[in-house]
């Protein structure tokens, strides 16, 4: 009968350390995935303020091109002008 009750407080020695494992793992997963949320979480206002400055500098070059052809018409014409020429001439050679 000793081995029996010794067999069982064994078990349950196991059994204790197996859940405390277990909790260890967990608490462990737990503070993992919370880094994880929040690294995505910077990394998303990152993107988020790349888009905006990109969009910031387009709609500036946008400005510049504009204010450059209401002054040069001309120009501007002469230099569309080039640009497409040469792109044919570059797509015309495939």
């Amino acid at each position: 009968m000793a081995t029996k009750a010794s067999g069982h407080q064994t078990t349950d020695q196991v059994a204790g350390k197996a859940h405390e494992a277990v909790d260890k793992a967990a608490e462990t997963a737990g503070k993992a995935e919370e880094y994880a949320r929040e690294q995505a979480s910077h990394a998303d206002e990152r993107v988020r303020d790349a888009a905006a400055q990109g969009r910031q500098r387009a709609d500036d070059v946008l400005d510049r091109v504009n204010t450059y052809v209401r002054e040069n018409p001309l120009m501007s014409i002469g230099i569309a002008f080039v640009a497409g020429a040469l792109y044919s001439s570059l797509t015309r050679r495939r």
